[in-house]
């Protein structure tokens, strides 16, 4: 079968484009920092300050993200994989209006809550009340829960094409609103217990909603690179821009954790 000049040319950037990416995952797992603990403060600290005071300790360690970040991407996660469960990770539609203003609701709630922390850490600057760990763990929960079900639709409706897509809202009432909320209560429960035994998948599951959220972010690029908006049929179709997404997941967390290494160095200040 022969291709046109311009098939051609998006085949050979595709292949190139793979390489690239599968070379720069590769050296993500294989190269420094070594290890479980090495690769999770590597990819918190690409997003997340990390300051012990703002953190939890979980048999003895402090999570590779504060409060307010780990409920974040938990909350992402928990949100994603009930989108699994419920058939919608191919859903193009946003959830209706009502329940759309409690998503968004959530995300004013933390911002406000977020905003009240940073003046508490202004000496004599005005403030509503006493920061807390569980609260920024709380508010962060159900603002991850919100981002991800504001970006499955915008994702899927750059990658799917009209006949592969699913046009059933990503939260289709206030029951399934009511179940993704008592899985971000789970969430918190488990958190705020934080038994020795959970550090290990708590870590793991909280940076990897940093690696899932980023590439996801990123794949919406890709596929405008490639040429392949809303062209998806398959799995398969999708594999490519998830990978490109991923390497630049993890370009940008390494290009912030030397930003951060470099402003701390010229600054004084520990970020």
């Amino acid at each position: 079968m022969t291709h046109s000049p311009v098939e051609s040319r998006r085949r050979w950037m595709s292949r190139v484009l793979a390489v690239a990416s599968l070379l720069i995952v590769t050296l993500f797992l294989f190269y420094p920092p070594i290890g479980f603990n090495g690769k999770t403060v590597f990819v918190g600290r690409g997003v997340c300050h990390q300051l012990p005071s703002h953190s939890f300790l979980v048999g003895g360690h402090q999570l590779p993200l504060c409060a307010r970040c780990t409920g974040i991407y938990l909350g992402a996660m928990m949100g994603l994989a009930g989108f699994f469960l419920l058939g919608r990770w191919r859903s193009v539609k946003w959830s209706p209006a009502p329940v759309l203003a409690v998503l968004l609701s959530f995300v004013a709630v933390m911002i406000a809550d977020g905003v009240n922390s940073f003046l508490w850490d202004i000496p004599g600057a005005p403030h509503l009340y006493e920061p807390q760990n569980w609260l920024r763990l709380v508010t962060g929960t159900f603002h991850g829960l919100a981002m991800i079900a504001l970006l499955m639709p915008l994702v899927n409706e750059s990658w799917w094409h009209p006949a592969a897509g699913n046009s059933t809202p990503v939260i289709r009432n206030f029951k399934e609103l009511g179940g993704f909320m008592l899985g971000g209560a789970g969430v918190v429960a488990l958190v705020l217990w934080h038994p020795a035994a959970l550090y290990l998948p708590l870590a793991f599951f909280s940076v990897l909603g940093v690696l899932v959220m980023l590439a996801l972010i990123n794949s919406v690029f890709a596929v405008m690179i490639l040429g392949r908006e809303a062209s998806a049929r398959t799995g398969k179709d999708v594999l490519l821009p998830l990978l490109m997404g991923l390497a630049g997941a993890i370009v940008l967390l390494g290009g912030m954790n030397a930003l951060r290494t470099y402003v701390a160095a010229v600054t004084g200040v520990p970020l």
